[in-house]
């Protein structure tokens, strides 16, 4: 008896090894071959990879370098000094090259039709992402934890409702959601809203401080930078909400000039100049067949300064571009993260940020500091690597 509970167990365990190493070896050798000759029978090829590294070492050499020393004054053609791997490759292969991250291949896309089309009908998630690897198990246990703590707020707010402490659950932007959910009678599932109004936290959490702050910081530097815009946005706020008046929620939309500023901002320097997606099936994308498993990856900032769509001037400080008609260019226009969740989140990150700048701009003349060195840095985000040194003179002074 005791012998055949053992046999059990050793064909048991013989099987989940062999499951473990088919699984390993198709994700790390077989499915990126596959890929590979999938992509190349549609004419798309990319630098070689090396075993194992894949393009790593290159691309962590070329951006090193590239980002090694200072700009020898202010401008913004970014793009070979944070992206100079895409700047090489595009011009050897195109605007569709393949590179490889470790035994990851990334498919580079900057046509824009491709692009809206990807972002609009497929936003798709890895079957990678559930192999039980460490880096994992990391993500997996802190996703948890933060929508743990998400359920205790959310659950907070409804106890008090429920109990008769309050009549709504709050007017903050969480409240609001619960309200407008709660107010929805045809709405009647609950695990779905649940993790609709999780996944707004999110967004407002990372659009309300890494992409606001940011955007605040390049546009103050952009406005200390072209004093003639500066005072158009300042004469167009007084107008707007009066000489002390405070900005108002209802009349931002009339901030005509400040979202030109705040759109080229965008424009120039996006908070992230990489958006990646992956088919976690294969679909068809244009004329591209995209397979099962392969990370696609749109270069923003360059598709932002690319003179094909945007002009000559594409590396210059031009808010009227978004003048005229509008969103003269919207079409090439990528300023946050894309996609319908975040919606919500980027319409209230760049409200909070036309009322910060109204603010200051009514009360301060902005001077760009001799201490400033011109260094953009992509940590995750594009960052100035030493701040902008920004002197802000007070107005009534």
């Amino acid at each position: 008896m005791l012998l055949t509970v053992l046999k059990s167990l050793l064909v048991i365990f013989v099987t989940l090894v062999l499951r473990v190493l088919y699984d390993t070896i198709s994700c790390y050798w077989l499915t990126p071959r596959r890929i590979k000759k999938i992509m190349e029978r549609q004419g798309v090829t990319g630098p070689k990879p090396r075993p194992l590294t894949g393009n790593i070492l290159e691309i962590s050499a070329m951006v090193s370098q590239s980002a090694s020393k200072d700009c020898d004054s202010i401008h913004h053609d970014i793009v070979g000094r944070l992206l100079p791997h895409y700047v090489a490759w595009s011009k050897q292969y195109g605007k569709r090259f393949v590179v490889w991250n470790g035994t990851d291949p990334r498919l580079c896309l900057t046509e824009t039709e491709l692009i809206k089309e990807l972002l609009m009908k497929h936003n798709g998630v890895s079957g990678r992402s559930f192999l039980p690897s460490k880096y994992n198990r990391e993500i997996k246990s802190l996703k948890m934890e933060v929508e743990r703590l998400l359920i205790e707020i959310i659950q907070s707010r409804r106890d008090c409702a429920e109990m008769g402490r309050s009549s709504t659950h709050g007017d903050d932007l969480l409240g609001l959601l619960l309200n407008e959910m709660d107010s929805d009678k045809n709405n009647n599932n609950n695990n779905n809203n649940l993790q609709l109004i999780m996944d707004e936290c999110k967004t407002f959490f990372f659009a309300g401080h890494e992409t606001t702050a940011l955007l605040l910081t390049w546009t103050m530097m952009l406005l200390a930078d072209n004093p003639t815009w500066q005072e158009k946005v300042r004469d167009e706020v007084r107008e707007v909400f009066g000489c002390d008046g405070l900005p108002s929620v209802d009349r931002l939309s009339k901030l005509t000039s400040l979202s030109k500023v705040i759109n080229e901002s965008l424009r120039l320097y996006p908070p992230a100049t990489l958006l990646p997606r992956m088919a976690f099936e294969d679909l068809k994308l244009g004329d591209l067949t995209i397979p099962k498993g392969l990370s696609i990856w749109i270069p923003v900032l360059a598709i932002h300064h690319s003179e094909e769509l945007w002009g000559k001037d594409a590396n210059q400080f031009n808010p009227e571009r978004f003048g005229g008609r509008p969103f003269a260019s919207g079409r090439h226009f990528i300023p946050f993260a894309a996609g319908p969740r975040n919606c919500i989140g980027q319409q209230f990150a760049l409200m909070e940020a036309k009322i910060i700048l109204a603010t200051l701009i009514s009360k301060f003349n902005f001077t760009i500091s001799n201490n400033y060195r011109h260094a953009p840095i992509v940590v995750l985000t594009i960052k100035p690597k030493y701040g902008v040194q920004v002197i802000l003179k007070p107005l009534d002074s």
